[in-house]
C-alpha cells in the first residue's frame, strides 16, 4: 500500500505552524542567555561538521523523551523556560522537530531557516563538537 502523505508535506505543514526565523536573526540571539540553540542532528554529523558555538545537542530520535518532564530520559534544559531556537542540516527534521515539541507545549521555539548549511553560508560562527558529549 503506497504511503498517503510524504515527507516533503509533512515538513510544509509543519512550517506552515511554527515560527521559522532567519540566519540574520538567529545570529543576533546567539550569547543571549536566554535562549537555547538546540542541534537535532545526528552525532555523526557533529563531529563532521561542527555545530553552532554553546548549542545543546539533542539527536531528534530522543527529542521527545528528553522534552516530557515525566520520562525518564528528561533533560533539565527543557525546563530552563528559555527561548529554544531548533536547527538541523537543511531544516527539514527541524521543522517536523520544532512542530511537535511545540505541539506538546514547549515555548518559544522557532527554528533556523535553512539549517546548519544556511547558518554557515550566512556566515555563522561554528566550532568543534564539545569532547566531553555522549
Amino acid at each position: 500500500m503506497p504511503i498517503t502523505k510524504g515527507c516533503k508535506q509533512l515538513v510544509e505543514e509543519a512550517r506552515a505552524r511554527i515560527r521559522t526565523i532567519s540566519v540574520d536573526e538567529a545570529k543576533t540571539k546567539l550569547g543571549n542567555p536566554d535562549v537555547v540553540f538546540v542541534d537535532i542532528r545526528d552525532v555523526r554529523e557533529l563531529e563532521r561538521d561542527g555545530m553552532i558555538p554553546g548549542a545543546f545537542h539533542a539527536p531528534r530520535g530522543m527529542l521527545e523523551f528528553w522534552v516530557d518532564p515525566a520520562s525518564p530520559y528528561y533533560k533539565d534544559v527543557f525546563g530552563s523556560g528559555k527561548e529554544f531556537v531548533f536547527y538541523c542540516a537543511s531544516a527539514w527534521r527541524s521543522a517536523l522537530a520544532t512542530a511537535v515539541v511545540q505541539e506538546m507545549g514547549l515555548e518559544p521555539v522557532c527554528h533556523i531557516d535553512g539549517g546548519f548549511n544556511g547558518w554557515k553560508a550566512g556566515g555563522g560562527e561554528t566550532a568543534a563538537r564539545p569532547k566531553h558529549e555522549h
